[in-house]
Formats: C-alpha cells, sequence, structure tokens
C-alpha cells in the first residue's frame, strides 16, 4: 500500500520508473482478469496493453484517492466491457465472424489442471456474475472496493458473489469433480 502510494505521486510527476513499476507489478494480475472475462488470451492482451497505454497518457492529470489495483481492475472491466460491445456490434450487421470459445492449448499452459477447471466453469457464469467473481477472487477487491468499481450496491455485490460461489459449485458437482 505504502509503495502504491509512493509509486502514484512519482507517477503523477512523469517518473518513468514509477510507470515501468507499476506495469511490472500489474501485468500478470490485469491479464489474469482480462483472460478470465475474454475466454481469449490474445485478445486479454490487447485490452491490457490498451489500458496501459491509456493509463500512460493520463500522468499529468492523474489523481487518485483510492487503491490502484481497483483503479487498473476497473479499467481493464471497462475496456472489456467496450470491447464487447464493438464485437457484438461488428457480429450484428455480419463484420465479424462468430465467436470462438474454445480454450486453446496456450491458454491450458497457463493454468493448473484445477485451476483450469474452475477458469471453464466461470467463463460459463453470467457476466455479471462472472465480473464480481474475478475482481474479489483474482483481484481480491473487497466487497466495497467491487461496489465502487462497478457503481453497485454493496448488498447486490455480496449477494451476487454468494449466488456465483452456488453456481460454481453445482456446476462442478454435476461434472463430478469433488469440492
Amino acid at each position: 500500500m505504502l509503495e502504491d502510494r509512493l509509486l502514484k505521486w512519482k507517477f503523477r510527476r512523469g517518473s518513468r520508473e514509477a510507470l515501468a513499476r507499476i506495469y511490472e507489478k500489474y501485468l500478470d494480475s490485469m491479464l489474469t482478469l482480462a483472460a478470465g472475462l475474454l475466454n481469449d488470451a490474445g485478445q486479454a492482451q490487447d485490452v491490457v496493453h490498451d489500458v496501459f497505454v491509456s493509463f500512460a497518457k493520463s500522468a499529468p492529470g492523474f489523481r487518485l484517492r483510492g487503491s490502484l489495483s481497483g483503479y487498473l481492475a476497473t479499467s481493464v472491466v471497462n475496456r472489456v466491457r467496450d470491447y464487447q460491445r464493438r464485437r457484438y456490434r461488428a457480429r450484428r450487421v455480419g463484420l465479424a465472424p462468430p465467436e470462438n470459445v474454445t480454450v486453446t492449448p496456450d491458454d491450458a499452459v497457463i493454468f493448473t489442471e484445477q485451476a483450469g477447471r474452475l477458469s471453464e466453469v466461470i467463463a460459463e457464469l453470467p457476466p455479471h456474475y462472472r465480473v464480481i467473481t474475478l475482481l474479489r477472487h483474482d483481484q481480491e477487491l473487497s466487497y466495497e472496493e467491487i461496489a465502487e468499481a462497478l457503481d453497485l450496491p454493496l448488498g447486490t455485490v455480496k449477494a451476487r458473489i454468494h449466488r456465483a460461489r452456488n453456481m460454481i459449485q453445482q456446476i462442478l458437482h454435476a461434472r463430478g469433480y469433488e469440492i
């Protein structure tokens, strides 16, 4: 937390080293979040790249009172939503091929067998449950941070996390995996 405060302060003053450290510190977790939301490692890399480019451009006027990880996670979630909206519109007018939801062998290398199974199950959740699950468990945001990031009431966040956990358990049980 103290390191993030210092990084924000230095970043605001144009420090390239601070930007590099922020990138280094949060790249993996942001890629994991984006990949969990998109089910495509290549698209996840594009989204995270866009987020960090926008973040780098924001240095002179950058002001943030909350957590840096929460800010970046919110940026990734918003960028994924924008990406999905554009892709949906393109498919609607026939400009894009149908969505491919298969997991490539390269993606499987990233996860252990159990984590891979869990990732598949999370990918099946409705988007509003998937986002909250990934923010809570992959990004380790508090309920309050998630509520603020998604502009939802705290009770809604708690209820969705509870329902998402139940859905995950049901899916795993139905597939015969031990819980």
